[in-house]
């Protein structure tokens, strides 16, 4: 395999190229002839090929010479624009990035927020990938998403994240559900139906676990939804009991189309995060992501 030129060479052999005269050229890049000849003689030798044609009258580029040119000169073009890059006089490249969320989450604040993270980065193309926790982990994983947004607690060291947002939680029921079936109390949950996304009950954690939660609380059953948006819809509807993120149950709360369930006790809460790569070069893009993310209240 030929060696690769240097760009002092490259430029001396395009000069060269231009005036087909060694003397002028030297002139150009500030060599004498003899080194200039240096340098074309050690391009030639890398590429074992002779770039001119020479004789005691005239220089001429030869076939090989020819094609190198434009080569040549659009290497030394891109050598310029390294340095315009580096000293930030480019602007910042174009990137496209694959940003995965969950769906209520994705729907009721993401989509809102696009517009300034757009303003913000303009260099930047945003794509959404809607996915569950654990598929948007797999996806950061496997490089098919390049970042994503989540309340799960990571555990795994492949994957870094930045804070974005406390995310509160809260024990909710449909008032017209309490008044024919109460919740007064601990041993009033036999009487009811806990709505969750998954049969470990990752929502209804946040209670149990809080102070003054009841480890051994015992539901009439458990029904897993799979989706938040599903057990909200349920909860309102009066078909259970639910800890949902309190974001998107602020307004049900409000109005008294939702009401809180044993409201002494307060949920532990939880942060939705930035996930991405551990080492992902684009880490200084992402924490400019989180900066605008984290000051977008959630809706």
């Amino acid at each position: 395999m030929a060696s690769l030129p240097d760009l002092e060479s490259l430029r001396c052999f395009v000069e060269a190229s231009k005036l087909l005269n060694f003397r002028a050229a030297s002139r150009v890049v500030g060599l004498t002839p003899a080194a200039l000849g240096q340098r074309i003689r050690r391009l030639e030798e890398g590429f074992g090929v002779d770039l001119f044609t020479r004789t005691t009258r005239r220089v001429e580029l030869t076939e090989a010479g020819l094609a190198l040119l434009p080569a040549a000169e659009a290497a030394i073009d891109a050598a310029r624009r390294c340095v315009l890059a580096a000293r930030g006089e480019l602007g910042p490249a174009p990137l496209e990035l694959v940003l995965g969320t969950r769906h209520e989450l994705g729907l009721s604040w993401l989509v809102n927020v696009l517009p300034e993270l757009k303003r913000t980065h303009p260099n930047v193309t945003f794509h959404l990938y809607f996915g569950s926790g654990p598929d948007l982990e797999d996806r950061i994983r496997t490089k098919q998403v390049d970042c994503a947004i989540s309340s799960r607690r990571i555990h795994d060291p492949s994957i870094d994240f930045i804070r974005l947002h406390e995310e509160a939680y809260a024990f909710v029921a449909s008032p017209r559900l309490l008044e024919t079936t109460p919740f007064a109390g601990p041993e009033d949950a036999k009487h009811h139906t806990l709505l969750d996304t998954s049969a470990d009950a990752p929502l209804f954690r946040y209670w149990r676990d809080a102070p003054g939660g009841v480890d051994s609380l015992r539901f009439r059953q458990l029904l897993r939804m799979g989706t938040i948006d599903a057990i909200r819809a349920l909860v309102v509807r009066g078909d259970g009991v639910a800890v949902l993120p309190e974001y998107l149950v602020r307004e049900q709360l409000q109005d008294g189309t939702l009401t809180r369930i044993l409201p002494d006790i307060v949920p532990l809460s939880d942060h939705f995060r930035l996930l991405f790569r551990d080492g992902d070069p684009l880490r200084a893009v992402y924490t400019s992501l989180g900066s605008v993310l984290a000051e977008a209240p959630l809706t």
